[in-house]
């Protein structure tokens, strides 16, 4: 607003050095062209300024804007690490439920093996028991088999089909044989696998 009355005070003096020049005051002439020259000279400076100041604002603008930029990459990569560590998160979740899964799993079996344990232990004492009294033969044998292999049969099956669980020392695994599809010497090889050479 101030470079309006600037400019105005310009014209304005204009009219009068041509005021002047018409009327051939010389005198006056000269101070009006010296203060016309003063003026030009501060619109000049004024000139300067301003450009100076818009240059700065619009460097102090590209700056701001490239700091905008960079924030706004640096939250980009920031999501992408949140992402990341998410789905590593998630991961690990599903593992620990496998985990637990099998840790549950383990835990039965291993209450399994305690009750087998016992089970043996309780079938020990009878066997025990048993040899110091007389016990018929057939009895005798199948415990004493049972002793040997650890294998605990299943009577009430199909006579094709042996069937039974061995009670290994850290895993009890079942037995299943279909003996019309395999020979003796097979089944009989696979049977005695089973037993500790210990």
């Amino acid at each position: 607003m101030a470079q309006g009355h600037k400019f105005q005070d310009l014209e304005e003096m204009g009219e009068a050095l041509l005021e002047y020049i018409n009327s051939s005051q010389t005198e006056k002439l000269r101070l009006m062209k010296a203060e016309h020259q003063t003026l030009f000279d501060q619109h000049i400076e004024t000139k300067k300024i301003v450009t100076k100041i818009l240059k700065e604002e619009a460097q102090i603008a590209e700056s701001f804007g490239q700091q905008l930029l960079d924030i706004e990459e640096e939250k980009q990569q920031r999501n992408r690490e949140l992402q990341s560590v998410e789905e590593q998160l998630r991961q690990c979740m599903a593992k620990s439920q496998i985990t637990d899964s099998e840790l549950q799993f383990l835990k039965g079996e291993l209450e399994s093996l305690k009750n087998t344990e016992q089970h043996l232990e309780t079938l020990q004492g009878e066997v025990d028991e048993d040899t110091t009294e007389v016990i018929p033969s057939a009895v005798y044998v199948a415990k004493l088999y049972y002793l040997i292999t650890k294998i605990k049969w299943e009577y009430d099956t199909s006579p094709n089909i042996l069937k039974g669980v061995h009670y290994g020392a850290d895993l009890a695994t079942p037995i299943n044989i279909d003996t019309s599809t395999r020979s003796r010497s097979n089944v009989s090889d696979q049977l005695w696998g089973f037993v500790s050479t210990e």
